[in-house]
């Protein structure tokens, strides 16, 4: 299985945003700190507002933050509300057209995968994954890793 683009930036631009709760978060800034397009994430933006995880702030000075605390952002809730769809493989759909519908184990092996998938991801918080923030004199500095510098894990 693999999670969208749009969800892995939209991860990431919570995370930063949870890091950065004493002040509001520009859509630049968060381009910028993972090497993303700032027009993917207006839109990634917009449908978090709309969705209730982040309050939005208009006009000059204006921005982004949490619209909850961390702690109270389920990380399975979050992926749902982003994620298109979760239909593994063709038979999981109401109008499946595969022959072997109703013959075959695989349909409730990969259920069952993806209901294990849900439960771990239900089972942690935004705040379980936020990276930690460096305290450099009064300042915070946040660890960000670049899209470009993140490994892949390999598919043997």
């Amino acid at each position: 299985m693999r999670l969208t683009t749009m969800t892995d930036y939209a991860l990431r631009l919570l995370m930063y945003v949870g890091q950065h709760r004493d002040q509001l978060c520009t859509i630049a800034e968060v381009a910028q700190v993972y090497g993303i397009s700032e027009t993917h994430l207006m839109k990634i933006t917009h449908q978090l507002g709309l969705a209730g995880w982040i309050e939005t702030v208009r006009g000059k000075g204006g921005g982004m933050r949490l619209a909850r605390e961390p702690a109270q952002i389920n990380l399975g809730e979050l992926v749902r509300s982003v994620e298109p769809d979760f239909l593994l493989v063709e038979c999981l759909t109401i109008s499946s057209a595969c022959t072997l519908t109703g013959r075959c184990g695989l349909t409730r092996v990969f259920s069952d995968a993806l209901d294990a998938f849900m439960r771990q991801l239900d089972s942690h918080t935004l705040a379980d994954v936020l990276p930690p923030v460096r305290r450099i004199g009064k300042r915070a500095s946040v660890v960000a890793v670049p899209a470009s510098s993140r490994r892949r894990p390999s598919v043997t």
